[in-house]
């Protein structure tokens, strides 16, 4: 039987799969969904731990479950010293992202899953161990202190924010880690999740899962244009330079990190919640600057090319004004994507059948080999 050609480079469009766990665009839904819950109605009334109880076990947990899961992550932040060792090996030139590969990994030698039965405790280890070893690393190979991974921080991002800065976080900036990871936290089959469930399709552990799709998030095709959008927004003083400066790009038709997005066609939800919260920490900031430059490149885009913001462009400035070096963008999105990924590796392993698709060939037709005399 003949094979039916796939029209979308890149798989774009095609349907890869089956899950329960998130919508994008689908099902009458015009944004995001996990598990049916609106993207913005979970940033406005959850905190992140309640979004990570959603994934990994299919419901919102009631008060009680939510205190003792909080108490439970809480418990899992410390390093085994032999991670530690290995991460102040690694140089501050290093790629953040390269660090977290490395660091999944290690942990996976250290603290191996023995059968998928432990599919759950090696997740919410991990969930609480990322932060750690981000900072750990980050302290260290930037400033030269081993800091103290038992903060007694009430949440992730708060445990993330006082080891980064050495102090417990305002209540503003941890409330605002709560909705970005909330935001980030699950996006149906993009690159880095559909690893995920590749690798978990073989029946690999759970930490060669992870780490696979972090090697999917490192390229700037996916993840980073967080990163991108600050390395551009940064080196304007104004919203009028920046106006004339996108402009410019436009017409030398320079990529644009930050705007369009692969599967919403008219805006992206998570940049609708984010931005607000964008505006009130400039509104807290001694200079709003990055933010009205923010907002003019948002008005010039849409003016132009009819292009939204993703997700990803008011998180530059958001994390800028909780004083996150640029750098440590990504492995945020890291510290949060890994509920969604696992959330896939758990749904994978449920119903599994190996992920292995045909390609359509467009090499040389039959060939035989010449005596190498005569080539």
């Amino acid at each position: 039987m003949a094979q039916k050609k796939l029209e979308g480079a890149g798989l774009r469009g095609q349907v890869a799969g089956k899950t329960a766990i998130c919508t994008v665009a689908a099902l009458g839904h015009t944004g995001l969904t996990y598990y049916g819950y609106e993207v913005e109605d979970l940033a406005e009334n959850c905190e992140f731990e309640e979004v990570a109880y959603l994934l990994f076990n299919g419901e919102l947990p009631n008060a009680t479950q939510l205190e003792e899961y909080k108490a439970k992550l809480a418990d899992k932040r410390d390093l085994p010293t032999a991670l530690k060792e290995v991460l102040e090996r690694i140089p501050a030139s290093a790629h953040p992202m390269d660090v977290l590969r490395t660091g999944v990994s290690m942990l996976g030698n250290l603290e191996t899953e023995a059968s998928f039965a432990e599919q759950s405790e090696h997740a919410d280890r991990l969930l609480a161990a990322l932060p750690s070893i981000i900072c750990y690393w980050y302290r260290f190979s930037h400033d030269g202190v081993r800091v103290d991974l038992n903060t007694g921080a009430k949440s992730i991002g708060g445990h993330f924010l006082h080891l980064l800065h050495g102090k417990a976080p305002s209540e503003l900036h941890e409330k605002v880690m709560h909705i970005s990871l909330i935001l980030y936290a699950e996006h149906e089959f993009n690159a880095s999740t559909f690893t995920a469930r590749v690798c978990a399709s073989t029946l690999s552990d759970y930490h060669s899962c992870i780490t696979g799709a972090i090697g999917s998030l490192r390229g700037p095709l996916h993840g980073g244009a967080n990163e991108a959008a600050m390395d551009m927004i940064e080196n304007w003083k104004s919203a009028e330079e920046a106006e004339k400066e996108i402009l410019g790009k436009l017409e030398r038709k320079e990529k644009i990190m930050g705007f369009g997005h692969a599967v919403y066609t008219e805006s992206d939800p998570r940049n609708t919640v984010i931005k607000e919260w964008s505006k009130e920490l400039s509104q807290d900031a001694p200079d709003d600057t990055l933010y009205q430059v923010s907002l003019r490149c948002e008005e010039v885009m849409w003016r132009e090319k009819k292009l939204f913001c993703n997700a990803d462009f008011f998180h530059a400035s958001t994390y800028f004004y909780m004083g996150i070096p640029t750098k440590l963008f990504t492995p945020i999105f890291v510290m949060s994507r890994t509920t969604g990924w696992s959330a896939h590796v758990f749904e994978q392993r449920a119903d599994n059948r190996i992920i292995r698709p045909n390609a359509e060939y467009t090499g040389p037709g039959s060939r035989k080999v010449a005596p190498i005399s005569e080539r």
